[in-house]
């Protein structure tokens, strides 16, 4: 693709008129979904919840980076643009979908959770579609950013794939940067999804416990990673859904289920599905200090061995 065309593509991204209007709804109090959604809007049209669940999707695993999964949802041809806003003077650039997931793999990272809260969509004659979605940038649930994503889509053999994607970044003030305890909840969830075990530690403070099922409690970054290292390869496609979350007097309890296939080294190929939970005690910095976890252990041997009913 030559430069023109591809400074073509990310103007009329950014420049596009949206006109479907999306209303937010306040937060509830437990969340039921693990991957990053917005507060219910208008009602959607088939097409256009397929796109808005792509994006959710690619939301995800990018705050996982998890380049297979980017790579499958985004066109091998595909550009990144950023219009940044720093010290009052806006900064622009681009990429190449490849170039950045090899950055990716070269570069230290931290996770994070973007969360849309109102999307625009169009789409013409059910092939070609143009969305925009707003959303916020949390680590640790603390807000960082605003990110206002804008995305080409085309239909190939009934799947929406992103052509190209553009966005602005806009970082919040100190005064906006307010810790939300469910936004946390979601992000840690989140992490146990991405086979990035170091991505779980991070939410446990340097000298933080998880003792799972009254065993010997793993302590500091480096223990708990083990702990999600061990889960993580024992099922490579593991998901941790977030089921609801509950406060306590100073205690937190996270409500979970793990699903996945028990397909890592001398696993058994058996299916597994089991909920359990997690009593916190936060530090001042909203990190966990302590986290005792308990799920039935002999369900869970029984599904390793048969798989779920």
């Amino acid at each position: 693709m030559n430069r023109k065309l591809r400074y073509g593509i990310i103007s009329f991204i950014t420049i596009g008129a949206f006109v479907i209007s999306c209303k937010k709804e306040n937060d509830n109090s437990e969340l039921s979904k693990n991957v990053p959604t917005e507060t219910k809007a208008t009602e959607l049209n088939p097409d256009e919840e397929k796109i808005k669940t792509t994006i959710n999707e690619l939301l995800f695993n990018a705050g996982n980076y998890n380049v297979s999964a980017l790579d499958s949802m985004v066109s091998d041809k595909a550009m990144l643009g950023i219009s940044s806003l720093k010290d009052g003077t806006w900064s622009n650039s681009e990429i190449a979908i490849n170039d950045f997931f090899e950055s990716i793999e070269k570069r230290e990272r931290s996770p994070y959770c973007e969360i849309p809260n109102a999307y625009d969509i169009i789409i013409t004659e059910g092939q070609i579609a143009l969305a925009r979605a707003d959303c916020i940038l949390y680590r640790w649930g603390i807000p960082q950013s605003r990110e206002v994503n804008h995305f080409t889509f085309i239909k190939e053999n009934g799947k929406w794939k992103i052509l190209n994607i553009s966005w602005t970044k806009k970082e919040l003030t100190e005064e906006q940067k307010n810790y939300n305890l469910e936004i946390f909840a979601r992000g840690y969830a989140q992490a146990w999804c991405s086979q990035r075990p170091n991505f779980v530690s991070s939410f446990f403070a340097e000298d933080g416990e998880l003792t799972v099922n009254n065993g010997e409690p793993a302590k500091g970054t480096l223990g708990i990673t083990n702990v999600a290292k061990g889960f993580m390869e024992a099922f490579p496609d593991m998901i941790v859904s977030l089921d609801s979350l509950k406060t306590k007097s100073d205690k937190t309890q996270f409500y979970w289920t793990l699903t996945g296939t028990n397909n890592g080294l001398n696993g058994t190929g058996n299916k597994v599905k089991i909920s359990g939970f997690e009593e916190w005690t936060l530090n001042n910095k909203g990190l966990i200090q302590k986290s005792t976890g308990s799920f039935d252990e002999n369900e869970y041997k029984r599904q390793l061995e048969v798989g779920t009913n």
